[in-house]
């Protein structure tokens, strides 16, 4: 099995306003978006071509938003394990939404490293 192209814990998943979890997993590994549960167990899942990620303009710079199988969730990170410290002094929130959005969009565009 390949190593994860992005993984993050400790995220709060929301659909339609109400929280899935408060302490999920968001990976990236193979081609596919994974969101999980605190527990582990799958929330959604489907092959980065056919999702679509951004970042919604009108919240915290720690969100970020994706379309999976049609359905909206919005996603909280608050700690990637790609790089838990930030050299930049940006918050780790904040980074993590922008490297989760670059491996989506890597992923989508068929160059991702690995």
């Amino acid at each position: 099995m390949a190593e994860p192209e992005f993984t993050a814990t400790g995220v709060r998943i929301e659909r339609s306003l109400r929280s899935l979890t408060r302490a999920g997993q968001v990976k990236i590994r193979d081609g596919r978006l994974e969101l999980l549960t605190s527990y582990g167990r799958e929330i959604d899942s489907a092959p980065l071509g056919s999702v679509h990620a951004s970042k919604p303009w009108f919240s915290g710079r720690d969100r970020a938003r994706a379309t999976v199988n049609g359905t909206r969730y919005l996603l909280t990170l608050g700690r990637s394990e790609d790089a838990p410290e930030e050299a930049s002094g940006e918050p780790s929130g904040e980074a993590a939404v922008r490297r989760f959005l670059e491996a989506v969009r890597s992923g989508r565009h068929g160059d991702a490293r690995g």
